[in-house]
């Protein structure tokens, strides 16, 4: 081979050589599509997003570097949330992110290739989005928040915290299997406590400050608020219509207690962003979703606030201040 002809076939390799280590480059960078029916400016949601992010890092994985992450948010509006889950499918993801209930519901109908990892999520089994809690199957695994018999329990936590309640209103999603399940324990919880319990099923600001204050016009009532993307994002419209109308009211999460709830019965909703990161991690290195089992929360905590049960008028028995895993004052 002559040297001219030499030099001009280095040359042409050297030059295509950066194109073909970026193409390699690109081809290794991972696609995580993460799906939230809450509001992207919304703090807590925030929150749980950074704490993901936060932990994928420590396992290895860095937004912009070798994965890149999808979001999609939908402010509770279903046809939006249908509409943004067909979007990340269509992107055809390493592994999809659903947060709560409705992004579950909205992505199972559209893929069963793509892995799912759910988080926050209550009554998988019951919901239809797994078969079994240690087995899942298919393609969705992850993190499930509240079995349906924590309705009742709610109940019981507010009738301890206020014995003078005689009705409750659970106000939940209807259109969320497992926040119906979480009214029928509260149905089924109701008679050995004292208390008849009413449906208060909302799905926007307006039906949630109907349905309270229709709610307030009798005496004795008091509020078991379910979790569900119409009473997370409108948390604030909540306390303050408790707290105008002096129902007791008792929530999900402890953010809510923060907030100027009066008390709260659940877990640490940053520990779940956390632990699905690593279901993350172990899909993106070669596992598979039906080998992952369904994990519950490890603890659930009792939160009350002290200045908000002032604010009612409601003394809280000391027994139960002292049981309390946090108190707010």
């Amino acid at each position: 081979m002559r040297r001219r002809e030499f030099v001009s076939l280095l040359g042409g390799a050297l030059a295509a050589w950066p194109l073909t280590a970026h193409g390699q480059q690109r081809d290794w960078v991972r696609q995580i599509g993460l799906l939230s029916p809450f509001s992207e400016n919304d703090p807590e949601t925030k929150a749980r997003l950074a704490a993901f992010k936060e932990r994928l890092e420590q396992l290895g994985w860095t937004d912009g570097r070798n994965i890149k992450i999808e979001y999609r948010f939908s402010d509770g509006n279903v046809e939006r949330t249908r509409a943004v889950a067909a979007e990340l499918v269509a992107l055809t993801p390493d592994v999809i992110v659903a947060y709560a209930n409705p992004a579950v519901s909205a992505l199972k109908p559209l893929t069963n290739t793509i892995p799912i990892v759910f988080t926050q999520v209550s009554d998988p089994v019951g919901s239809g989005f797994v078969t079994d809690l240690a087995h899942p199957g298919g393609n969705i695994t992850g993190f499930h928040s509240f079995e349906p018999a924590i309705g009742g329990k709610c109940l019981e936590v507010l009738k301890e915290i206020a014995p003078s309640v005689r009705r409750a209103a659970v106000v939940h999603d209807p259109r969320i299997a497992a926040n119906v399940s979480f009214f029928r324990a509260g149905e089924s919880a109701s008679s050995s406590l004292g208390v008849t319990v009413i449906s208060a099923g909302v799905t926007n600001a307006a039906d949630i400050e109907r349905e309270i204050t229709a709610f307030a016009q009798e005496p004795n009532g008091g509020l078991v608020v379910a979790p569900a993307p119409s009473t997370f994002d409108r948390r604030d419209l909540i306390i303050a219509l408790a707290e105008q109308w002096r129902l007791p009211a008792i929530y999900s999460y402890r953010f809510n207690v923060k907030s100027g709830g009066l008390v709260s019965y659940g877990f640490e909703g940053l520990e779940q962003f956390q632990q699905a990161a690593t279901y993350v991690d172990r899909i993106l290195r070669g596992g598979k979703p039906d080998a992952l089992p369904l994990q519950l929360p490890s603890k659930y905590q009792l939160v009350v606030n002290l200045k908000a049960a002032k604010a009612i008028g409601l003394s809280i028995p000391t027994d139960f201040i002292l049981r309390a895993d946090e108190v707010i004052e």
